[in-house]
């Protein structure tokens, strides 16, 4: 009876109750029975909601408080040279990761090109091609954001990171009286939002059915039948870097192992099923307090890594690229393969907020490299399997870099 209180097991049967009870329909001829993914999917997309309007203001709050807590800018600015540090280090690891190891994987598949055509032709060359990527330049620019306000209703999380930030500094040189006023107001809204969040995560397995439910109907099997081979390969390298997470936890952060894998597993489930790291935000604060993570370290690396770090979307996208290489027949020089990797890796840190973004964006190096562009409509169409794999290891790499980060003060 207790196990069927662990919240974390009940999250995961949810994820495969939905995710059986979705292929069965999908099998299915009842006239009724192909009406329920319509009828189920409301459950989950009210649950998601649910977490991410507490996002936002609880984005701010635990930003402001990490901050303005501190003696002086100093902390934060040496917290914060450690965090970018980290994640470009970690970045670098899986560009060169996936150089070395996706290539021979790749070329072990026996490839039929014509089994693209039908994905192609879902997908529609014109939605790659057509698609109106946001310029770098305005991206830049909009950085620093005219209206803080408008920018939260546009749910342009980087921009508002920035201005809080900058507020957060602020507030180190006004009266102290004053700045313990603002930090308490803060600390309020961070401590109302994390009741606001425990309401809804009490609801998980129902909204995790939800999501599972209408996605195991639509695709049923298609997601091995269709160039299933790709993403066997891709989500294998994939979940491979994120075991390897566990002993750089363990060793390098100093956390016992039953007691991370605890911790990881409630924002794992999360960010597999909703394919959201912003979705898991509340979880894996959460997630850190079990860990006896202070929130002065968590509330200033959560924020930046949730904004730019994407440990594994290297991994996918870069595999992606050598298996639209090979699919087409284009043999890649290593030079090549090694401007693809850091491209890809750099490129990683800017993702516009569009459907597929971070796919859409490599629309320049596949131009420059001679790569055929409509190759991205086949990866958009079996991004929805690897994106799942993609965002739970993100989390899980959000959730080590909190741990290693926090090593000397615990």
């Amino acid at each position: 009876m207790s196990l069927l209180h662990n919240p974390s097991l009940r999250i995961l049967i949810g994820l495969t109750l939905g995710l059986l009870g979705g292929i069965a329909v999908s099998f299915a001829e009842s006239g009724f029975l192909s009406t329920l993914p319509a009828l189920i999917e409301p459950i989950g997309a009210l649950w998601v909601n649910g977490i991410r309007m507490t996002v936002i203001p609880l984005l701010m709050a635990l930003l402001v408080t990490a901050i303005a807590g501190q003696q002086s800018t100093g902390v934060v600015a040496k917290l914060g040279g450690k965090t970018i540090s980290l994640f470009i280090i970690l970045i670098g690891i899986t560009s060169f990761y996936t150089l070395i190891l996706a290539p021979p994987l790749l070329s072990l598949l026996n490839i039929d090109p014509a089994a693209s055509e039908n994905l192609l032709a879902r997908t529609g060359t014109a939605a790659v091609t057509e698609t109106e990527i946001p310029p770098f330049r305005d991206w830049l620019v909009n950085l620093i954001p005219a209206n803080p306000f408008q920018a939260a209703v546009d749910n342009a999380v980087l921009s508002l990171l920035v201005f809080t930030g900058l507020f957060s500094l602020a507030l180190l040189h006004i009266g102290p009286a004053e700045r313990e006023t603002m930090v308490i107001f803060f600390a309020a809204i961070k401590d109302t939002m994390f009741v606001l969040i425990n309401w809804i995560m009490k609801l998980a397995p129902y909204g995790i059915f939800g999501l599972a439910f209408p996605l195991a109907a639509n695709l049923g099997l298609s997601a091995i039948s269709v160039l299933g081979s790709f993403i066997v390969v891709t989500c294998g390298l994939i979940l491979l870097m994120m075991l390897a997470l566990y002993p750089i936890a363990v060793f390098a952060g100093k956390i016992p192992l039953q007691q991370f894998s605890k911790a990881a597993a409630s924002i794992q489930i999360i960010g597999f099923s909703t394919r959201s790291s912003l979705a898991t935000l509340p979880a894996t604060f959460a997630a850190t307090e079990s860990l006896g993570i202070s929130h002065k370290i968590s509330g200033v690396v959560l924020p930046i890594a949730f904004t730019l770090f994407k440990f594994a979307s290297p991994i996918g996208r870069i595999a992606g690229t050598f298996f639209v290489a090979q699919l087409y027949g284009i043999d890649l020089a290593f030079y090549e393969m090694l401007i693809i990797s850091l491209a890809i890796g750099l490129f990683s840190f800017y993702s516009p907020g569009i459907p597929s973004g971070g796919l859409l964006i490599m629309s320049p190096v596949y131009i420059s490299l001679g790569l055929p562009v409509e190759g991205i409509g086949i990866l958009i169409a079996l991004d929805l399997v690897i994106d799942m794999f993609l965002t739970m290891t993100n989390v899980t790499a959000n959730l080590t870099a909190v741990a290693l980060l926090s090593r000397q003060e615990r």
